[in-house]
């Protein structure tokens, strides 16, 4: 007698009832799972789907109908769909229907046809709120991974664009696709890309951050090693540069690997206007960074230790503003702080109209009133807002919120040894970008170690027609990108 584990990973039978019994078996008695039985001149068909993963129409018009009309035995020429393929194995049969294919099972015959019907259910593609551009497209990547390589193919129309698929995940079989320039990317970081994934052992994946987290190899640093895009356009840029992309079905983000500290500053509206203003763009966001890591323990240090540097008409508005607050810097700091990530968190969750409301009306009234109530002075108040300000201006989100968590423990340092622990604590913060390396790549390249051929593209941005080299952090097969560019001038 067949035991449970042998029959789900055994064949079917010449049996048309211990087929139909097998597959029940192996789908848990689902009560999705469909079976419509037809007979056909001398044929007896058994016609087994998921009701929820099929397309009705495409069932009835290219597969019922047809076989309705089958005489000769040969179904695979009758039916009409763009993928059939034929299996015996009961896993493999499941798995398809999983898939969304039709599995058809005939009397006294050994092996089942699947035919591909699936249901194409997904959101449109529309522009992504969270990475909106002045200039450039606005198409974005959406839940369904077909769709997705297909934006990318559809902008890198090259014979070397490869693409190769895992399934992750023992229970969900999450398809995952790592998509990369064949002639570009370098041969020993896509080995080690595959191989990270390959090992992941895991009952579930659900998303991009999931295996961000299962690949990454410094898991404990507050930086994010990994940059995810919603932009086709973005993506297809890194893919020019060698690097490659990771694509997991079910997620509008692509995760593309290996990436730079100062990737995070970089804007597709950097290379959409000319030169001069990409460049002044990208060179306040870099600033940005320090702004946000660093003023309200300046203002800290500032006010606990060093008065002295401030002019004596401010130095006058600040003490006025603190006469009356209980409270030292420190704490008041970390309050405004806590109270901003509380509004922010706040206005992510709850639905647009609503949030608007809370984020003005709620800003709004806590500052007046927790000023008011001589809890937090008012240059405590444009300290932290500012601070906000220079999070936000991080094209990505996950660079500007680990901004605000530096902030934290630089605060705390101004606190207790005034601008000598920030300059501690700012020096740790660059020692550790500077040691920190994703996938083998220096991440605080080409500062660390010094590259003097790609400063061109990341404090400003030089023209195109200077950028002929590609950078040389992801190893590059080809570094040449492109010949003279500005021939006509010369003629």
């Amino acid at each position: 007698m067949q035991t449970r584990t042998e029959r789900f990973h055994g064949n079917i039978t010449n049996e048309l009832s211990e087929n139909i019994e097998q597959i029940k078996i192996y789908l848990a008695q689902t009560e999705d799972l469909i079976l419509t039985e037809i007979k056909s001149n001398n044929f007896h068909y058994a016609i087994m789907y998921l009701e929820t993963m099929v397309n009705k129409e495409s069932l009835q018009s290219f597969i019922i109908e047809p076989l309705l009309k089958e005489n000769t035995g040969e179904e695979e020429n009758t039916i009409k769909v763009y993928e059939m393929k034929k299996s015996s194995k009961i896993s493999t049969i499941g798995e398809s229907l999983l898939d969304g294919f039709c599995l058809i099972l005939r009397e006294n015959c050994s092996f089942g046809l699947l035919a591909a019907a699936p249901e194409s259910l997904g959101r449109s593609i529309q522009e992504p709120e969270n990475e909106q551009v002045i200039n450039g497209p606005h198409d974005g990547f959406v839940e369904s991974l077909n769709t997705n390589v297909y934006l990318l193919r559809k902008r890198i129309r090259s014979h070397q664009f490869k693409v190769k698929y895992f399934v992750l995940g023992n229970i969900t079989n999450t398809k995952v696709a790592m998509v990369f320039i064949d002639s570009l990317a370098n041969r020993s970081l896509v080995e080690e890309i595959e191989k990270r994934i390959s090992l992941i052992n895991v009952d579930h994946l659900q998303s991009t951050g999931s295996l961000e987290e299962l690949i990454e190899e410094n898991p404990f640093t507050p930086f994010p090693q990994i940059l995810n895009t919603e932009r086709p356009d973005r993506a297809v840029s890194y893919l020019l540069e060698g690097k490659v992309c990771i694509i997991v079905d079910g997620n509008p983000t692509v995760a593309i690997l290996p990436i730079t500290f100062f990737s995070f500053y970089q804007s597709p509206d950097d290379y959409n206007h000319r030169w001069l203003i990409g460049s002044f763009f990208r060179i306040v966001r870099v600033l940005s960074f320090i702004i946000a890591i660093s003023l309200p323990a300046i203002y800290i240090a500032i006010v606990s230790y060093h008065s002295e540097v401030l002019p004596m008409g401010i130095l006058y508005s600040i003490r006025v503003s603190l006469e009356f607050v209980p409270f030292p810097p420190l704490i008041e700091a970390f309050t405004m702080q806590i109270i901003l990530e509380l509004l922010k968190e706040a206005a992510i969750r709850l639905p647009s109209p609503i949030a608007q409301t809370i984020g003005i009306v709620g800003g709004l009234v806590i500052g007046t009133a927790v000023v008011e109530a001589h809890l937090v002075s008012n240059t405590m108040i444009v300290v932290i807002g500012l601070t906000a300000i220079a999070s936000f201006v991080a094209p990505v989100s996950e660079m500007g919120t680990s901004a605000r968590l530096l902030g934290f423990p630089t605060m705390i340092a101004a606190s207790i040894f005034g601008f000598f622990g920030i300059t501690l604590t700012l020096m740790c913060i660059f020692m550790h970008l500077c040691k920190l390396q994703a996938f083998g790549i220096p991440y605080f390249s080409p500062l660390a170690p010094f590259r003097k051929e790609d400063l061109k593209d990341i404090f400003i941005r030089l023209p195109i027609w200077k950028l002929n080299t590609r950078p040389t952090n992801a190893k590059p097969k080809k570094l040449l990108q492109q010949g003279s560019s500005r021939v006509w001038k010369k003629k």
